[in-house]
Protein backbone atom coordinates (compact mmCIF):
# COMPACT_ATOMS: atom_id res chain seq x y z
CA UNK A 1 0.00 0.00 0.00
CA UNK A 2 1.34 3.18 -1.08
CA UNK A 3 0.59 6.82 -0.26
CA UNK A 4 1.25 10.84 -1.18
CA UNK A 5 0.37 14.09 0.26
CA UNK A 6 -0.79 16.37 -2.45
CA UNK A 7 -0.69 20.31 -2.21
CA UNK A 8 -3.76 22.00 -4.44
CA UNK A 9 -3.07 25.93 -4.36
CA UNK A 10 -5.96 28.26 -4.16
CA UNK A 11 -6.12 30.93 -7.09
CA UNK A 12 -7.98 33.59 -8.42
CA UNK A 13 -10.27 33.62 -11.12
CA UNK A 14 -11.29 35.71 -13.58
CA UNK A 15 -8.74 38.68 -12.77
CA UNK A 16 -11.23 41.70 -13.67
CA UNK A 17 -11.55 41.43 -17.49
CA UNK A 18 -11.03 37.69 -18.38
CA UNK A 19 -14.25 35.86 -17.21
CA UNK A 20 -14.01 32.50 -17.17
CA UNK A 21 -10.54 32.02 -19.13
CA UNK A 22 -7.75 33.92 -16.45
CA UNK A 23 -6.48 32.50 -13.24
CA UNK A 24 -3.72 33.13 -11.09
CA UNK A 25 -1.88 30.19 -8.79
CA UNK A 26 -1.25 31.82 -5.09
CA UNK A 27 1.54 30.95 -3.28
CA UNK A 28 0.29 30.93 0.24
CA UNK A 29 -3.00 28.39 1.19
CA UNK A 30 -3.90 25.07 -0.53
CA UNK A 31 -5.51 22.07 -0.01
CA UNK A 32 -4.05 19.18 1.15
CA UNK A 33 -5.04 15.45 0.51
CA UNK A 34 -3.62 12.19 1.16
CA UNK A 35 -3.90 9.43 -1.27
CA UNK A 36 -3.29 5.87 -0.40
CA UNK A 37 -3.34 3.10 -3.02
CA UNK A 38 -5.53 -0.15 -2.10
CA UNK A 39 -5.68 -3.64 -3.40
CA UNK A 40 -9.30 -3.31 -3.73
CA UNK A 41 -11.07 -1.43 -6.45
CA UNK A 42 -12.99 2.08 -6.14
CA UNK A 43 -12.76 4.96 -4.53
CA UNK A 44 -13.97 6.09 -1.33
CA UNK A 45 -13.63 9.22 0.72
CA UNK A 46 -12.16 8.07 4.48
CA UNK A 47 -12.09 11.80 6.37
CA UNK A 48 -12.42 15.04 6.03
CA UNK A 49 -11.05 17.97 7.75
CA UNK A 50 -11.62 21.35 7.45
CA UNK A 51 -14.91 21.59 6.29
CA UNK A 52 -18.65 20.20 6.10
CA UNK A 53 -18.77 18.16 2.81
CA UNK A 54 -20.19 15.23 1.48
CA UNK A 55 -18.37 11.41 1.66
CA UNK A 56 -20.49 10.46 -0.98
CA UNK A 57 -17.89 9.88 -4.12
CA UNK A 58 -20.90 11.03 -5.81
CA UNK A 59 -21.56 13.96 -4.37
CA UNK A 60 -17.82 15.16 -3.39
CA UNK A 61 -15.75 17.37 -5.95
CA UNK A 62 -12.89 15.44 -5.39
CA UNK A 63 -14.16 11.73 -5.50
CA UNK A 64 -16.33 12.72 -9.06
CA UNK A 65 -12.77 14.01 -10.45
CA UNK A 66 -11.33 10.69 -9.47
CA UNK A 67 -14.27 8.68 -11.12
CA UNK A 68 -13.62 10.55 -13.96
CA UNK A 69 -10.04 9.81 -14.29
CA UNK A 70 -10.18 6.31 -13.43
CA UNK A 71 -13.33 6.29 -15.95
CA UNK A 72 -10.88 6.83 -18.75
CA UNK A 73 -7.64 5.26 -17.31
CA UNK A 74 -9.03 2.13 -15.26
CA UNK A 75 -7.07 0.44 -12.78
CA UNK A 76 -7.05 -2.27 -10.51
CA UNK A 77 -6.29 -0.47 -7.70
CA UNK A 78 -8.41 1.22 -5.19
CA UNK A 79 -8.11 4.69 -3.81
CA UNK A 80 -8.79 6.13 -0.42
CA UNK A 81 -8.63 9.94 0.27
CA UNK A 82 -8.14 12.50 2.91
CA UNK A 83 -9.37 16.13 2.26
CA UNK A 84 -7.73 18.71 4.26
CA UNK A 85 -10.04 21.64 3.29
CA UNK A 86 -7.43 24.87 3.76
CA UNK A 87 -9.15 26.65 0.91
CA UNK A 88 -13.26 28.05 2.27
CA UNK A 89 -15.80 26.42 0.06
CA UNK A 90 -17.84 29.28 -1.12
CA UNK A 91 -14.77 31.49 -0.35
CA UNK A 92 -13.98 32.79 -4.10
CA UNK A 93 -10.46 31.26 -4.41
CA UNK A 94 -10.90 28.17 -6.26
CA UNK A 95 -11.78 25.49 -3.41
CA UNK A 96 -13.69 23.27 -5.66
CA UNK A 97 -10.69 23.45 -8.02
CA UNK A 98 -8.30 22.34 -5.38
CA UNK A 99 -9.93 19.18 -4.46
CA UNK A 100 -10.57 18.15 -8.06
CA UNK A 101 -7.00 18.69 -9.36
CA UNK A 102 -5.93 17.15 -5.86
CA UNK A 103 -7.66 14.27 -6.34
CA UNK A 104 -6.98 13.19 -10.49
CA UNK A 105 -2.96 14.64 -10.21
CA UNK A 106 -2.28 12.56 -6.89
CA UNK A 107 -4.38 9.31 -7.91
CA UNK A 108 -2.10 9.68 -11.30
CA UNK A 109 0.92 10.28 -9.29
CA UNK A 110 0.72 6.46 -7.69
CA UNK A 111 -0.33 4.93 -10.85
CA UNK A 112 3.04 6.34 -12.38
CA UNK A 113 1.28 7.37 -15.26
CA UNK A 114 2.94 10.20 -15.71
CA UNK A 115 0.22 11.73 -17.81
CA UNK A 116 0.22 15.19 -19.27
CA UNK A 117 -1.55 17.90 -17.16
CA UNK A 118 -4.04 18.74 -20.11
CA UNK A 119 -5.45 14.92 -20.21
CA UNK A 120 -5.70 15.90 -16.55
CA UNK A 121 -7.47 18.62 -16.56
CA UNK A 122 -10.51 17.53 -18.48
CA UNK A 123 -11.43 14.98 -15.60
CA UNK A 124 -10.82 18.06 -12.64
CA UNK A 125 -13.21 19.58 -14.68
CA UNK A 126 -15.60 17.28 -14.55
CA UNK A 127 -15.36 17.46 -10.46
CA UNK A 128 -15.76 21.65 -10.74
CA UNK A 129 -18.88 21.38 -12.82
CA UNK A 130 -20.31 19.41 -9.75
CA UNK A 131 -19.72 22.44 -7.94
CA UNK A 132 -20.50 25.36 -9.66
CA UNK A 133 -23.30 24.46 -12.03
CA UNK A 134 -21.04 24.65 -15.43
CA UNK A 135 -17.77 23.49 -16.80
CA UNK A 136 -15.06 26.42 -16.40
CA UNK A 137 -11.78 25.85 -16.12
CA UNK A 138 -10.20 29.30 -14.67
CA UNK A 139 -9.46 27.97 -11.34
CA UNK A 140 -8.65 24.36 -12.52
CA UNK A 141 -5.44 25.58 -14.72
CA UNK A 142 -3.81 27.72 -12.93
CA UNK A 143 -4.06 25.39 -10.14
CA UNK A 144 -2.43 22.53 -11.98
CA UNK A 145 -0.12 24.75 -13.84
CA UNK A 146 1.04 27.42 -11.63
CA UNK A 147 1.73 30.73 -13.46
CA UNK A 148 -1.12 33.00 -14.85
CA UNK A 149 -2.91 31.31 -17.23
CA UNK A 150 -5.83 31.55 -20.30
CA UNK A 151 -8.07 29.39 -21.22
CA UNK A 152 -8.60 30.07 -25.07
CA UNK A 153 -10.93 26.98 -25.70
CA UNK A 154 -12.46 25.01 -23.00
CA UNK A 155 -13.71 22.15 -25.40
CA UNK A 156 -10.47 21.74 -26.45
CA UNK A 157 -8.66 22.47 -23.83
CA UNK A 158 -6.51 25.31 -25.37
CA UNK A 159 -4.85 26.24 -22.42
CA UNK A 160 -2.07 28.85 -22.70
CA UNK A 161 0.57 29.76 -19.86
CA UNK A 162 1.09 33.39 -19.82
CA UNK A 163 4.04 35.43 -18.68
CA UNK A 164 3.84 38.03 -16.00
CA UNK A 165 5.97 40.82 -14.48
CA UNK A 166 8.06 39.22 -11.65
CA UNK A 167 7.62 41.45 -8.68
CA UNK A 168 3.81 41.66 -9.21
CA UNK A 169 2.07 41.09 -5.30
CA UNK A 170 -1.78 40.10 -4.93
CA UNK A 171 -3.29 41.39 -1.99
CA UNK A 172 -6.41 39.54 -0.74
CA UNK A 173 -9.36 40.04 1.45
CA UNK A 174 -11.75 37.01 2.59
CA UNK A 175 -15.11 38.36 4.00
CA UNK A 176 -15.78 35.15 6.35
CA UNK A 177 -19.46 34.11 4.46
CA UNK A 178 -20.05 31.84 1.79
CA UNK A 179 -21.43 32.88 -1.43
CA UNK A 180 -21.88 29.95 -4.06
CA UNK A 181 -20.76 29.68 -7.24
CA UNK A 182 -23.69 28.25 -8.48
CA UNK A 183 -25.95 30.77 -7.51
CA UNK A 184 -23.98 33.77 -8.36
CA UNK A 185 -23.57 32.61 -12.08
CA UNK A 186 -27.45 33.21 -12.04
CA UNK A 187 -27.35 36.70 -11.36
CA UNK A 188 -25.44 37.69 -14.61
CA UNK A 189 -27.16 39.26 -17.01
CA UNK A 190 -27.08 36.78 -20.24
CA UNK A 191 -27.57 39.79 -22.59
CA UNK A 192 -24.55 41.54 -22.79
CA UNK A 193 -24.28 44.65 -25.52
CA UNK A 194 -22.20 44.75 -28.06
CA UNK A 195 -20.55 47.99 -26.79
CA UNK A 196 -19.48 46.70 -22.98
CA UNK A 197 -18.26 43.63 -24.78
CA UNK A 198 -16.13 45.31 -26.85
CA UNK A 199 -14.41 47.43 -24.44
CA UNK A 200 -14.09 44.17 -22.16
CA UNK A 201 -12.38 42.43 -24.73
CA UNK A 202 -10.31 45.83 -25.36
CA UNK A 203 -9.25 45.04 -21.66
CA UNK A 204 -8.22 41.55 -22.17
CA UNK A 205 -6.26 42.13 -25.02
CA UNK A 206 -4.45 45.22 -23.35
CA UNK A 207 -4.04 43.39 -20.44
CA UNK A 208 -2.35 40.57 -22.24
CA UNK A 209 0.04 42.63 -23.95
CA UNK A 210 0.95 44.60 -20.44
CA UNK A 211 1.97 41.56 -18.83
CA UNK A 212 4.14 40.82 -22.13
CA UNK A 213 5.63 43.56 -22.34
CA UNK A 214 6.07 44.36 -18.32
CA UNK A 215 3.74 47.38 -18.80
CA UNK A 216 2.08 48.32 -15.28
CA UNK A 217 0.18 51.31 -16.82
CA UNK A 218 -1.04 49.00 -19.37
CA UNK A 219 -1.87 46.33 -16.83
CA UNK A 220 -3.30 48.71 -14.39
CA UNK A 221 -5.57 50.63 -17.47
CA UNK A 222 -6.83 46.89 -18.77
CA UNK A 223 -7.72 45.55 -15.27
CA UNK A 224 -11.46 46.55 -15.34
CA UNK A 225 -14.59 44.15 -15.50
CA UNK A 226 -17.23 45.46 -17.81
CA UNK A 227 -19.33 42.81 -17.70
CA UNK A 228 -19.98 40.74 -14.66
CA UNK A 229 -18.74 43.47 -11.33
CA UNK A 230 -21.70 45.47 -11.62
CA UNK A 231 -23.98 42.14 -10.86
CA UNK A 232 -21.86 40.57 -8.02
CA UNK A 233 -20.44 44.15 -5.97
CA UNK A 234 -23.85 44.06 -4.15
CA UNK A 235 -23.19 40.54 -2.70
CA UNK A 236 -19.84 41.61 -0.94
CA UNK A 237 -20.29 44.05 2.04
CA UNK A 238 -18.14 47.54 1.72
CA UNK A 239 -17.02 46.29 -2.02
CA UNK A 240 -17.06 49.98 -3.44
CA UNK A 241 -15.16 51.14 -0.03
CA UNK A 242 -12.81 48.57 -0.58
CA UNK A 243 -11.99 49.60 -3.96
CA UNK A 244 -11.63 53.05 -3.10
CA UNK A 245 -8.88 52.35 -1.10
CA UNK A 246 -7.14 50.27 -2.98
CA UNK A 247 -6.61 52.15 -5.51
CA UNK A 248 -5.89 55.49 -3.41
CA UNK A 249 -3.21 52.86 -1.68
CA UNK A 250 -1.53 52.39 -5.28
CA UNK A 251 -3.14 49.10 -6.35
CA UNK A 252 -2.84 48.80 -9.96
CA UNK A 253 -6.43 47.16 -10.00
CA UNK A 254 -8.92 45.49 -8.10
CA UNK A 255 -11.72 43.35 -8.47
CA UNK A 256 -13.69 40.45 -7.14
CA UNK A 257 -12.11 37.14 -6.93
CA UNK A 258 -13.74 34.43 -9.01
CA UNK A 259 -17.55 34.80 -7.81
CA UNK A 260 -16.84 36.41 -4.37
CA UNK A 261 -16.96 37.34 -1.64
CA UNK A 262 -13.03 37.28 -1.81
CA UNK A 263 -11.56 40.52 -3.46
CA UNK A 264 -8.31 40.87 -5.23
CA UNK A 265 -5.96 43.64 -6.04
CA UNK A 266 -2.67 43.48 -8.00
CA UNK A 267 0.11 45.84 -6.99
CA UNK A 268 3.55 46.29 -8.38
CA UNK A 269 5.71 45.37 -5.01
CA UNK A 270 5.24 44.15 -1.61
CA UNK A 271 5.38 47.12 0.21
CA UNK A 272 2.33 48.68 -1.93
CA UNK A 273 0.47 45.12 -1.98
CA UNK A 274 0.86 45.76 2.38
CA UNK A 275 -0.66 49.37 2.23
CA UNK A 276 -3.41 47.95 0.31
CA UNK A 277 -3.94 45.13 3.10
CA UNK A 278 -3.86 47.19 5.33
CA UNK A 279 -6.04 50.07 3.56
CA UNK A 280 -8.28 47.04 3.61
CA UNK A 281 -8.13 46.03 7.00
CA UNK A 282 -9.29 50.02 7.83
CA UNK A 283 -12.56 49.65 6.06
CA UNK A 284 -13.54 45.64 7.19
CA UNK A 285 -12.67 47.01 10.72
CA UNK A 286 -15.99 48.89 10.89
CA UNK A 287 -18.05 46.40 9.98
CA UNK A 288 -19.19 43.73 12.37
CA UNK A 289 -18.44 40.59 9.75
CA UNK A 290 -15.09 38.13 10.41
CA UNK A 291 -12.12 38.36 7.53
CA UNK A 292 -8.75 37.44 6.94
CA UNK A 293 -6.03 39.40 5.00
CA UNK A 294 -3.17 37.84 3.11
CA UNK A 295 -0.40 39.17 0.84
CA UNK A 296 0.70 35.82 -2.16
CA UNK A 297 3.40 36.22 -4.91
CA UNK A 298 2.32 34.27 -7.87
CA UNK A 299 2.95 30.41 -7.33
CA UNK A 300 5.11 28.93 -10.20
CA UNK A 301 4.40 25.60 -9.42
CA UNK A 302 0.64 24.68 -9.32
CA UNK A 303 -0.13 20.91 -7.63
CA UNK A 304 2.82 18.88 -6.01
CA UNK A 305 3.60 16.33 -4.12
CA UNK A 306 5.04 16.31 -0.67
CA UNK A 307 8.17 13.71 -1.99
CA UNK A 308 9.60 13.61 2.09
CA UNK A 309 6.01 12.58 3.32
CA UNK A 310 5.95 9.92 0.74
CA UNK A 311 5.05 6.20 3.03
CA UNK A 312 5.32 2.69 1.65
CA UNK A 313 3.90 -0.10 3.82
Amino acid sequence: MKSIKVMSPSSVANLSCGYDILGICLDHVGDEMIITKTNSPGISITNIKGAKLSYSVDKNVAGIAAKSYLSKNPSKFGFEIEIIKKVAAGSGLGSSASSAVAAVYGIDYLLERNSNKIDLIKHAVDGEQFASGEAHADNIAPTMFGGLTLVRDLKTLDILNLPFPKDLFITILHPEIELKTSILRNVLNKKISIKKVVKQTANLGGLISGLYSNDYQLISRCLVDEIVEERRASSIPGFYSLKESAIQNGALGFGISGSGPSIFSISKGKKTASSVKKGFEKVYSQKNISFKTFISKINYEGVKVFEQWFTIV
